[in-house]
């Protein structure tokens, strides 16, 4: 299969990879030189696609495409040497060339997104010399899990808590005829450093299920747009797959037709796909059925599943989101934080080498501010892929302002067993105690929207995400900068200092309106947008905060609560189990306390309320303020997508604050200090 040179299109916009981007590079004179080899087909389709994207930069830009022999400005080269990483990539600047070098072609095209990346420096010496640099991604799982539907969810929609119009794989029922945006899109993701996508929801549905069987071909049309851009395709499947598709009446995993009959699907899918990644699964979880019905381990579903894939080199992704949904809120023993933990470490050391378990980096789901889950620790002789959320589930729906980089990057240099121990990240790239390397996935927050993700800000985060599982220790601001300096190449100086500045600390505003103090939830039931303090506090979900008239705050101790904090290793189990060591941010995740607990910062809990609800407003209006005075530098659809996304989060956001505040000042009976309306 060709790969054709990218094709602006104008009636969706451009992300981090317009065509100003390129004109630094696409102004020279550009030798590639990839030879002639027996690549995979992966290999050598991406070694097309780097000659693409050099030919169109330069026809775009006024340059041109040169052998190496004839002085070329910039020399992109696979050679043969120990470097066993096929996606890694040396640079170095001397004698007037930028010369960067692979052993595969999949490196030469993350080598050629560097260069874009970074601009006019890359060729004047300033931010590459003379020296050899070595850039490899820290895993080689870099994932995004999609949770589109093919068929339209009467509840859920196109695509479950997507917040960015339709699927871009799915339509009226069906994959899309034309799957161009697919194209544009993997293109995009290549740039920030994904390789592996999952293209169906994990809640998976009777049509979905057929993507194993009749809709294979459809499949097959998608995993050819995404390997030009070195990504590999995975499915979301379903446990009752042999009963759906094969007719079968059991899904038993020790059942020898059950076991065929998922070898025979795995033989199909690589027929048609052979450098498939493989499946993804959520089994035994809200409703999606599983191994246990027929008295089975997550281990034993997981490793049938394994040794039918094992011949083709598939992974099995095990989702370890499994928890009692049908909790009784009056019992305060049963706690969901404790689920992930308790299903799988006693099975450490028992999954296939091609499982990966997939645990959520928080035990709950995704909230502003949650622990982090002892189960990624606990699990030394697995493969754990630490599991994010791109889109902003629970986080405002991509109508709020808020960029993850500084979330995520809080997250992922965790340090498990103490200041300067194995993080979180160490974890999942195999560099934590056990050396499994598991990888990063995260739920995707792209639909056809023609920005992408709804709100044009929120690009930011699917790009950072990118950048982050390829070196999860960058800086999240130069990163934000980064992907500011690329989306908005024309921008001045004050224009980039105005976004930067609205989603710098963005996160932390989004929890001083939101949620308080580890608290968790608050939002409206299935929904998760906008607040309701009590939405799921008498519900089976087992998301509750407990608050009453002399406090608040969920009781995980192992003296008085639930004994979660002693999933934790040390030092980390006797810090959250105490009142004066637990750190602020997390004292209601672990602690029930008085509204009129004083906190390190020398407030008490009801105050620090009602100010952080305040002050997050006011940041949210200041936000407002510098966007207006500097929008007329945007284009004109960039400006009024924006500022109608401000409007509604300063709704959101004022809601939030009364809401919150009001509920709390009913609950305590205490004052705000300052006097100001509560209503």
């Amino acid at each position: 299969m060709s790969t054709p040179a990218p094709v602006a299109d104008p009636a969706v916009h451009p992300a981090w990879l317009p065509d100003a981007a390129f004109a630094p590079l696409g102004s020279r004179r550009i030798a590639v030189e990839i030879p002639a080899r027996d690549w995979s087909t992966l290999s050598a389709q991406v070694a097309q696609t780097v000659r693409a994207e050099v030919a169109a930069a330069v026809a775009t830009h006024g340059g041109a495409v040169v052998d190496a022999s004839d002085a070329p400005d910039v020399a992109l080269v696979v050679i043969a040497h120990n470097d066993q990483d096929p996606e890694a990539f040396t640079v170095a600047h001397g004698g007037g060339v930028t010369r960067v070098t692979a052993a595969d072609p999949r490196g030469l095209l993350y080598g050629l997104f560097h260069l874009v990346r970074l601009g006019e420096a890359a060729f004047d010496g300033s931010a590459i010399g003379e020296d050899v640099e070595r850039h490899a991604p820290a895993t080689a799982l870099r994932m995004l899990d999609h949770w589109d539907n093919i068929a339209v969810h009467p509840v859920m929609g196109q695509v479950e808590r997507g917040y960015s119009g339709g699927s871009i794989f799915y339509r009226d029922g069906v994959v899309r005829e034309d799957l161009t945006r697919v194209a544009r899109y993997a293109r995009l993701l290549a740039a920030s450093g994904i390789n592996h996508v999952a293209v169906n929801n994990v809640n998976v549905g009777p049509l979905e299920t057929r993507l194993l069987g009749d809709l294979l071909p459809d499949v097959v049309r998608i995993a050819d747009v995404f390997r030009p851009y070195g990504i590999q395709t995975h499915v979301s499947v379903s446990w009752a797959a042999p009963g759906r598709l094969g007719g079968l009446e059991t899904s038993d995993p020790f059942d020898a037709g059950v076991q065929q009959w998922w070898a025979d699907a795995a033989d199909r899918v690589w027929a048609a796909i052979p450098d498939f990644g493989g499946f993804v699964i959520k089994a035994d979880s809200e409703g999606q059925p599983g191994p246990f019905v027929y008295g089975r381990t997550h281990a034993d579903g997981a490793n049938m599943l394994a040794a039918a894939v094992a011949k083709h080199g598939g992974l099995i992704h095990w989702r370890a989101f499994v928890y009692n949904h049908e909790q009784n809120w009056r019992d305060r023993k049963t706690d969901r934080a404790k689920a992930a933990y308790q299903h799988f470490a006693p099975y450490d050391g028992t999954f296939a080498e091609n499982v990966v378990v997939q645990i959520k980096h928080g035990p709950l789901d995704f909230q502003v501010r949650e622990a982090t889950s002892p189960a990624i620790a606990a699990m030394p002789n697995t493969r754990v892929a630490a599991e994010f959320q791109v889109t902003t589930e629970y986080l405002g729906h991509q109508k709020h302002a808020v960029y993850l980089g500084r979330m995520w990057s809080e997250l992922l240099s965790f340090p498990y067993w103490g200041e300067g121990s194995a993080t979180m990240a160490d974890i999942a790239t195999g560099r934590g105690p056990g050396g499994r390397a598991g990888g990063f996935a995260a739920v995707s927050n792209v639909g056809d929207d023609v920005f992408w993700t709804g709100h044009p800000f929120s690009q930011a985060n699917l790009y950072a995400w990118g950048r982050l599982t390829w070196d999860p220790t960058a800086d999240p601001i130069a990163i934000l900068d980064e992907w500011i300096g690329l989306t908005f190449p024309g921008l001045s100086a004050a224009g980039r200092q105005v976004v930067h500045a609205i989603l710098d600390e963005s996160w932390e505003t989004y929890e001083m309106y939101t949620a308080p103090l580890g608290v968790c939830f608050m939002v409206y039931p299935h929904s998760h947008y906008g607040p309701s303090p009590d939405g799921y506090e008498y519900t089976p979900w087992g998301t509750y905060h407990f608050a009453d008239r002399d406090g608040i705050g969920v009781d995980r101790t192992v003296a008085t609560g639930s004994g979660y904090t002693a999933q934790y290793p040390a030092p980390w189990a006797s810090v959250y189990e105490s009142l004066d060591t637990v750190p602020d941010e997390l004292v209601l995740f672990f602690h029930h306390v008085p509204y009129t607990h004083v906190l390190r910062s020398g407030k008490t809990v009801i105050q620090h309320v009602y100010d952080t609800h305040f002050e997050g407003l006011e940041r949210v209006e200041a936000s407002i303020a510098a966007w207006e005075a500097a929008a007329a530098e945007f284009p004109a659809d960039v400006a009024g997508r924006v500022t109608e996304r401000f409007a509604e989060q300063l709704g959101s956001t004022t809601d939030w604050r009364d809401i919150v505040n009001t509920y709390f000042l009913r609950k305590s009976g205490l004052p705000d200090e300052q006097g100001r309306r509560i209503y």
